[in-house]
């Protein structure tokens, strides 16, 4: 049963938030105000060079390179991994939203982007020795995977020849990551980016996707692991201050893709025993921006957007009729109106070139 929750937005318009616990799309993504303003942050920065964030291994005095000159494809909006959801961000609004953009405009970006040689430049810093295998892990390569996805589901011929172009950097990637999980002792239970639960739920949608039973079999069986056990995660200890992911809301959201409902509903309550059932929104209080010109200072808004489509999700797997549901979707909302104005708004660069991608992840409703 379809459940709509209609909301007049302040300087967003009308927006339909629907959820569906078989995983339905919103109906209406986004209005013409919300595409135009995420496309204009990625196309903005996409092929921006400077500033830049290096993170590189050097081996040698050779290695001292131009961000371009390391990641020929992925070098812009300040480090790699925004550069590369960026560039998803651009993909989904294409592929969901083109009739409100520029599509020609956004289609010579991207394959500016996705040109053969600057992929196979991508792929030989993936072969680098002693710094491939950890480059970006998991978070940016969680990231890649869903650009990929985005291509597998688009019925479009530009997009499926820029997959073919992206698959052999995709089958490294795919390689590293599964040679990396079953070495990998511990879940990694952080709010920034080494954290393991929203990568590993990015990584199964691809799996799934793609039709990699073999890494969705390794990764499904090390999510459990990691997570089946757990119990009372500590919400009242977050946030931390510069956290953009939520440690506990991100493996809830995990959760819900490997296992039925039924089981989930038992897990979740021993998981977040406190959870209320009088429809309240106080359980979770937005988290407070104090400086966003302070680039991990602004992770906090990526938080309330993170918080909001993780809730959502964990509404998606709990029954119409659970009586912590409203609580659950309330505080989705709270974190909503507290985040989506704010990437509308007049952002400082260290919130502008990435914000975007997750302000597009949670009004897309990707990953439900």
């Amino acid at each position: 049963m379809l459940a709509r929750y209609w909301r007049k937005k302040q300087g967003l318009g009308l927006t339909l938030l629907a959820l569906a616990s078989g995983g339905a799309q919103a109906e209406q993504l986004f209005t013409d105000e919300q595409a135009k303003a995420m496309a204009n942050l990625a196309s903005s920065c996409i092929h921006k060079e400077f500033p830049n964030v290096v993170k590189h291994y050097f081996l040698g005095p050779q290695d001292v390179r131009t961000p371009k000159e390391l990641y020929p494809s992925f070098y812009g909006c300040l480090d790699w991994h925004s550069s590369v959801h960026g560039h998803w961000l651009l993909l989904r609004m294409l592929h969901k939203a083109g009739d409100k953009l520029d599509s020609d405009a956004i289609r010579k970006q991207l394959d500016q982007s996705f040109k053969p040689s600057s992929l196979t430049g991508e792929l030989a810093y993936f072969n680098r020795p002693n710094s491939g295998t950890s480059f970006e892990r998991p978070y940016g390569l969680a990231w890649f995977l869903q650009l990929t996805t985005e291509l597998r589901q688009w019925d479009d011929p530009q997009a499926k020849e820029w997959l073919k172009r992206l698959q052999p950097l995709e089958q490294k990637i795919v390689a590293n990551v599964a040679g990396w999980l079953p070495k990998l002792a511990y879940p990694i239970r952080v709010g920034e980016h080494s954290q393991t639960a929203f990568a590993f739920g990015l990584m199964l949608d691809w799996a799934r996707e793609a039709g990699d039973r073999d890494f969705e079999t390794l990764l499904t069986s090390r999510i459990k692991h990691y997570y089946l056990k757990d119990v009372n995660c500590p919400l009242a200890y977050e946030p931390s201050g510069q956290d953009f992911l939520s440690p506990c809301l991100a493996e809830a959201d995990l959760m819900r893709r490997v296992m039925d409902k039924k089981a989930y509903q038992k897990w979740l309550g021993d998981f977040f025993p406190s959870l209320p059932k009088d429809g309240s929104v106080d359980w979770m209080p937005v988290a407070k921006v104090t400086d966003r010109s302070d680039g991990k200072l602004a992770h906090l808004d990526g938080l309330n957007l993170s918080r909001a489509w993780m809730l959502e999700g964990i509404a998606s797997a709990m029954s119409d009729s659970d009586p912590r549901r409203a609580s659950v979707l309330a505080a989705a909302e709270a974190h909503k109106e507290a985040s989506l104005p704010v990437v509308m708004g007049d952002l400082h660069y260290m919130g502008s070139h990435w914000l975007g991608s997750f302000a597009t992840y949670l009004i897309s409703k990707r990953g439900i």
